[in-house]
């Protein structure tokens, strides 16, 4: 299922300016008929007035996954930050004076193989987007929304994109 954006944007929009927004994205990686692809999975969580329950958005997508190292899956990773960002934008006159965040599925450890792509993506999100972005262990809507999503559209036969 595709994100709708005309639908995200008229519900974001009848909420009051007290409701917070979180944007993110994971990936994983996966082997079919001997080529590597990847699921990017986008959500957009809105949570009402900040305390009144949330309603999700999301979409997972598969493309082809073009990294050499699945350790340091540099381009994999730094495609969840393009797509996060792309997101952000199409999301921006909706959210206007709201609370937002970014969160990106990636972990600032160095024993961890997206430890690779932080300080570029944190870049990336801060000059894009003008948004400080949130990484592991804050980045809920990356690390746990969007492996939610991806595991109830799975259930209900929600087919990716």
């Amino acid at each position: 299922m595709r994100l709708d954006l005309p639908a995200i944007q008229r519900f974001i929009a009848a909420q009051s300016s007290a409701t917070r927004i979180y944007i993110g994205a994971d990936s994983c990686r996966l082997l079919q008929s001997r080529v590597w692809h990847a699921d990017y999975t986008l959500v957009v969580v809105v949570h009402i007035d900040g305390n009144r329950g949330c309603k999700l958005f999301g979409e997972t997508v598969r493309e082809r996954d073009f990294d050499q190292r699945a350790d340091r899956p540099h381009l994999r990773l730094m495609n969840e930050v393009y797509k996060v960002a792309e997101l952000y934008l199409k999301l921006a006159d909706a959210i206007g004076d709201r609370e937002v965040e970014v969160h990106l599925d990636l972990n600032p450890d160095p024993s961890c193989g997206s430890n690779c792509v932080v300080q570029q993506a944190i870049g990336y999100i801060r000059g894009v987007c003008n948004v400080c972005p949130r990484v592991k262990p804050h980045a809920f809507a990356a690390s746990c929304a969007a492996d939610r999503y991806k595991e109830l559209a799975s259930l209900t036969g929600l087919k990716a994109a």
